[in-house]
């Protein structure tokens, strides 16, 4: 239809904007909308966009007033984290065509509706995907939680900002070494270990391994607490990308250089300050000496082979959280 000619009677300019109000049951409520045409001045004939639908803008409506999630906060939430209809479906369990059907306008029940505002907080997220790793790819599960880590880290404020908040508390048990997480201990290991000529990424994550669980194994407690994850390259401590992101970007006490490794390029962090040692106690402070030396002859390659081949990794799959009973098998001659 031209803009500036009436279809019926072909008078130019002739059209006058209107609104129609129309009531609509949903959920036995009315939705009172207000639905914009033009009506021609000469014939009066009425003209309606074709492209506007009422029942959706009345279920809108109605997802604005109860504060629901609106269909391209779904496509949204997807693309940055990018998942297909069919991982998102995996992930939370529903049916395959649940998520498509809300994305294209029909309205959510309530439950549904609580699950998808959980799922836009990136902690809840990051929790479902390890709940649920095998519902989506393992490379897909690794590029959605380094995404996820890049959305905290753009939350958080600094490195003094860094709090339970940001990670999601979780109990002292097994999985923490029977220890609360202390993330001022995170971060003087990763320090300590780092000062000198530095370590490379892949080795400063199984540094931080083997110290938390030889202390757990000789004095039944983790040093700092933290959650220790089973990826393909080995243990890691639980959003090892955020601690070394914050510490690098934010507070500055990292440095990053490239160190050819011979086959690969790979990223050699370097202590930019001094670690605060009077965070750790005397047995702590023992068990991070002893690992720095142990392991100093310790090329990335060969670290992670002997981390591959403790139990803690063979027994547990991937995303899997590695219990801090595995570290009774962990052998390290001290002497």
């Amino acid at each position: 239809m031209s803009e500036n000619k009436c279809p019926k009677c072909k008078t130019e300019n002739s059209f006058v904007k209107m609104t129609s109000v129309e009531t609509l049951d949903i959920r036995n409520e009315n939705i009172r909308l207000e639905i914009p045409y033009i009506k021609c001045d000469v014939c009066e004939e009425e003209f309606f966009d074709l492209d506007i639908d009422p029942l959706d803008l009345a279920y809108r409506q109605y997802r604005s007033k109860y504060n629901m999630i609106q269909p391209e906060q779904i496509k949204d939430l997807r693309k940055k984290y990018k998942l297909t209809q069919k991982d998102l479906s995996n992930l939370l369990g529903w049916g395959g065509a649940t998520i498509s059907r809300y994305e294209n306008g029909a309205l959510q029940d309530e439950a549904h509706d609580k699950v998808l505002h959980l799922v836009m907080d990136p902690k809840n997220l990051k929790k479902l995907v390890h709940d649920n790793h095998s519902a989506i790819p393992l490379e897909k599960q690794e590029l959605v939680l380094k995404i996820i880590t890049r959305e905290l880290l753009k939350d958080s404020k600094g490195i003094s900002l860094l709090n339970l908040d940001v990670f999601g508390a979780y109990p002292t048990d097994e999985y923490s070494g029977l220890a609360p997480l202390n993330i001022k201990k995170i971060v003087n290991s990763i320090l300590f270990f780092c000062s000198g000529s530095g370590e490379l990424k892949t080795k400063l994550n199984k540094l931080l391994f083997y110290a938390d669980f030889l202390h757990f194994k000789d004095y039944e407690k983790s040093i700092t607490g933290a959650q220790y994850v089973h990826l393909q390259f080995g243990p890691v401590i639980d959003n090892y990308e955020f601690y070394f992101a914050s510490l690098i970007h934010e507070d500055k006490s990292l440095l990053v250089e490239e160190k050819n490794c011979g086959s690969y390029i790979g990223e050699n962090f370097i202590a930019n300050k001094q670690p605060d040692i009077s965070q750790f106690s005397t047995s702590e402070l023992r068990v991070l000496s002893f690992i720095k030396e142990y392991f100093e002859d310790f090329n990335a390659s060969k670290i992670s082979a002997k981390a591959h081949k403790e139990k803690a990794y063979l027994e547990t799959k991937e995303l899997d959280l590695i219990s801090y009973e595995y570290a009774s098998d962990i052998e390290l001659n001290q002497n």
